[in-house]
């Protein structure tokens, strides 16, 4: 394993019980899952003690206690999980590299979706049937764009993967990470097993490669966010199978294996063959640089 892979290390002047129940893998997952649980009830309870998830409220308020209930739980867990049990550094969310590894992510999932988008043109799938300049972007963006990036990123990646990562090593961490991710969706409109397994693989496997080479979220950030909005606010097409109003007006023809049905284009062949030709160049780098971590009993040994 190179130096530098494995963010966190135990310290070596750790007890037994420490080492089991404070910083095994495992037992930072659950504090990290039970303190997000926590913190979304009460934020929950904060937003709508407010009145900003009642019926009436105009969309934009809404979209913010949505987002609140994103980010809040999120980032406030992973930075206690990460100051408070790990005591290190926060490398991999550092605000230096946003400008530079976050925007990284937005062209690469600007562009991405939009290949995805002109191979379904080019098939005779995908259909503008007009434009709506008018369309309100903001709930969409600060929703599925801002709160669903850097949330799902923190938990999926920077502590389910990489934490499993340094526990059982880089491929039992990309699988666990990757059909987690795709489970997580099985409950969204229009939702299937194919859909899901294709989220699994053309965005979990993705991402978490993206993660693995960079040692950073903010360009998983940055692409999920951007395939998010390219493809609800710009191409006006499902994110996820929730219904999305785009600039575009569109509509998409043909076997659900290609058009996505009403799932959305994530359930196209067409996004699972572009994303897995992106996984596979990740991993190409990957095993170039030497940086697959193997499972811990194997370092031990």
């Amino acid at each position: 394993m190179q130096a530098g892979q494995a963010v966190f290390t135990t310290p070596t002047n750790a007890t037994g019980w420490q080492r089991w129940l404070v910083f095994s893998p495992l037992a930072r997952i659950v504090f990290f899952t039970a303190m997000m649980f926590v913190l979304y009830n009460v934020v929950h309870m904060g937003v709508a003690g407010l009145g900003m998830l009642g019926k009436g409220v105009d969309p934009l308020t809404r979209s913010l206690a949505v987002l609140a209930l994103s980010l809040v739980p999120a980032l406030v867990s992973y930075v206690v999980l990460v100051k408070a049990i790990e005591r290190r550094p926060m490398r991999e969310f550092t605000l230096r590299d946003l400008p530079s590894l976050g925007t990284v992510g937005l062209l690469l999932g600007s562009g991405l979706f939009g290949a995805v988008v002109l191979v379904l043109w080019l098939a005779g799938s995908y259909h503008v049937t007009g434009t709506n300049p008018g369309v309100d972007w903001v709930p969409a963006v600060l929703i599925t764009g801002i709160g669903a990036g850097v949330g799902e990123e923190i938990i999926t990646r920077g502590v389910l993967f990489r934490i499993v990562e340094e526990g059982l090593g880089t491929w039992w961490a990309l699988a666990i990470s990757a059909l987690f991710f795709g489970a997580a969706h099985i409950f969204n409109p229009g939702a299937t097993a194919w859909s899901s397994l294709a989220i699994a693989i053309e965005a979990g496997v993705l991402l978490a490669l993206l993660y693995h080479v960079t040692r950073s979220l903010w360009p998983c950030i940055g692409l999920h966010a951007a395939w998010n909005i390219m493809q609800g606010t710009v191409f006006g097409i499902p994110v996820s199978g929730t219904e999305a109003q785009g600039w575009l007006v569109s509509n998409r023809t043909g076997p659900d294996w290609l058009s996505g049905g009403e799932f959305g284009a994530e359930a196209s062949v067409v996004a699972l063959l572009l994303c897995s030709c992106c996984s596979a160049v990740l991993l190409v780098i990957a095993i170039r640089r030497n940086t697959i971590v193997s499972p811990g009993w194997r370092r031990t040994a």
